[in-house]
């Protein structure tokens, strides 16, 4: 996030698309303040903005000074997929990022997450993952839930599995969309949070 002063909203967006080599449509921005003078002379306007670019500067320092922080060598690469960010990591012990059952990875998601949506005024779509651990493990839990599903819509009995990080949950409610007689509703609060896989009656 920038903030730049100009005469007019349009100089501003003009010169900072220029220096960013983006096109102005690309840039998110909020008027700060603004004056007007009489027949131009004296306006003022302030803007805070940034473009795809800086998020993927943002991303790349944050975590950048946290490994730094933590003296662990950590390679960082950083993908942009629409308005998604997929940041891929590596180190000379990945075990290390991933922590037991991946809790360390998913705290790492969730900051670097909250840190970037708080410096951007909205909610930054990020996934944190390390030698594909995440996406392995998005592929296991689809077909675990697929497994509980198929039972579900077989007895016709609501079955609750295990708790489990909202990117997972998310995940197996978006897979199981397109399952006849299914139906996906997250209960419980914090990290008790689950999923329940319901049957419902003459879905079209």
């Amino acid at each position: 996030m920038q903030r730049i002063e100009g005469k007019t909203l349009e100089d501003v967006l003009s010169g900072y698309a220029s220096s960013r080599g983006v096109e102005e449509n690309d840039i998110t921005y909020f008027v700060i303040e603004e004056k007007k003078g009489l027949l131009g002379i004296g306006n003022k306007v302030i803007v805070d903005l940034y473009c795809k670019k800086d998020i993927v500067d943002f991303l790349y320092n944050y975590l950048g000074t946290y490994f730094k922080g933590i003296e662990l060598d950590t390679e960082i690469d950083i993908r942009v997929d629409n308005d998604s960010y997929k940041i891929m990591l590596n180190a000379e012990n990945n075990a290390i990022l991933i922590g037991k059952a991946g809790q360390t990875l998913q705290a790492l998601n969730t900051i670097t997450r909250a840190a970037a949506s708080s410096t951007f005024r909205k909610r930054v779509h990020i996934l944190i993952d390390v030698n594909n651990y995440k996406s392995d493990r998005y592929s296991k839990v689809k077909a675990y839930a697929r497994n509980v599903a198929k039972t579900v819509q077989t007895t016709r009995v609501t079955a609750t599995l295990d708790a489990m990080p909202n990117d997972e949950r998310k995940v197996i409610h978006q897979y199981l969309t397109t399952m006849h007689n299914i139906k996906t509703e997250s209960v419980g609060e914090g990290r008790d949070r689950r999923l329940k896989i319901i049957y419902v009656e003459n879905e079209e």
